[in-house]
Order: C-alpha cells, then structure tokens, then sequence
C-alpha cells in the first residue's frame, strides 16, 4: 500500500513545550508558597493542566478552586511561549515537513495538547500552509495509548490506515498508533527520556532518516 499521510505527534516530535510547562508550573507553585517534589512533579507528566491542578489543590490542600490554578499557569506558560529566546522548532523538523509537502503527502497533526497551544504553534512557526487537519486530544473522550486520535487522524485524512505513516516520540503514542494498526516511527532524542519504542516499526533519531524517497520504499513504492 502506497504511503499517502503522515500523522504528526506535536511535543517532542514538533516542538519541545516541556521546558516552558516546567517555568509556568515553578512560577505557579512560588506564587502559592508550595513546595513541589521533582518526583511528584515528574508524576505530572503528559497530565492536562486540569488534571494537575486538582492534584495540587488536594495534595497541599489549597483552597482556591482547580479552574483559578489552570488559568494563572495558562497565562505564565503563554507568556513564556511568545518571550522564550530558546523555544524553537526541533532541529530538521520543518526540512521533514517541506519536503513531505513538495511530495504530495497530506499532513494531519494528532497531539494531546490543548487546541489553543496548537495554534500558537503553528501560528508562531508558519504551519498551518503545510497541514490539512490538526486534532486535539485534549478534545477526545480517549486519550492515548487508546488510538482514537489516530483512527480519526486517518479518516480526516481520508486514507484508510495502511497508507498511513504516524511519527512519535513516547510510550502513550506509539502505543495508540500500533493499537490502531498504522506503521509508527519513533522519534528518539535528548527530549524523550524512558520511553519504550519496542512497538513502533522504525526508530530514528534523525528526521532526514525519513525523508519521503526513503520511507516510501519502505511502502513498497
């Protein structure tokens, strides 16, 4: 089956968000005068902000309510987003997308994050010209490692999922793409620590490793 989509992860895969998660949270817990372990912080990890929010208001028994949490991290986590001098694209992402685009394949981001985080993105890198679908799991009843957000990616798409190629960088991720039966390449860099890649297809850590003549053969093309 020809290759046809390519299904994008967006943090760690795109862009690396974690660094400006970590200032907006360390920001939020000296606004509050909590001390927050680097173990419970790391048990925050690929949780929604309303997710970690309740657990902080419970954990150190705050009482403001989780929605006043959530809102003030948003705001400090947008503003290092627009001020960082650090926050770029990850190395060799956009050559990857351009010459995915001047191949004819379509292009769908599938992310966990908030839709509005999404945007910044693609807004702040120029994007958008190069996608036809971005879908937010942050939207989605499941969240991986079920594989809704890939099925749908792939129906939105309008490819059935053999022409499907998804690239990923975590445990959660390349799970769901295997659960929805799409050939999954996993990303391994300086930013994906602890993951297991054991259930993707191909491993890579170096995005001209998947330039679009050398993935295709792999197609049968």
């Amino acid at each position: 089956m020809p290759l046809k989509a390519v299904l994008f992860d967006m943090d760690g895969v795109i862009v690396d968000t974690e660094p400006l998660h970590r200032k907006a949270y360390f920001k939020l817990f000296a606004d509050l005068n909590i001390e927050v372990s680097e173990e419970l912080y790391t048990s925050f990890t690929g949780a929604s902000t309303k997710k970690v929010c309740t657990t902080l208001v419970e954990k150190c028994g705050l009482k403001l309510p989780h929605e006043e949490l959530a809102s003030v991290k948003r705001r400090y986590f947008k503003h290092y987003f627009d001020n960082d001098a650090d926050f770029d694209l990850l190395q060799g992402v956009k050559d990857l997308i351009e010459n995915y685009n001047q191949n004819g394949l379509k292009l769908i981001l599938a992310s966990s994050a908030h839709m509005n985080t999404i945007n910044w993105v693609f807004e702040k890198f120029g994007l958008e010209k190069y996608f036809s679908g971005k879908i937010s799991g942050a939207s989605l009843k499941e969240s991986k490692p079920h594989p809704e957000i890939f099925q749908l990616a792939a129906k939105m798409a309008g490819e059935p999922t053999p022409n499907c190629l998804v690239i990923e960088d975590s445990t959660n991720g390349i799970l769901a793409a295997h659960a929805a039966g799409i050939f999954c390449v996993a990303y391994k860099s300086e930013h994906s620590v602890n993951q297991d890649y054991s259930k993707a297809n191909l491993v890579i850590s170096d995005f001209s490793e998947i330039e679009a003549e050398k993935i295709k053969s792999l197609f049968g093309e």
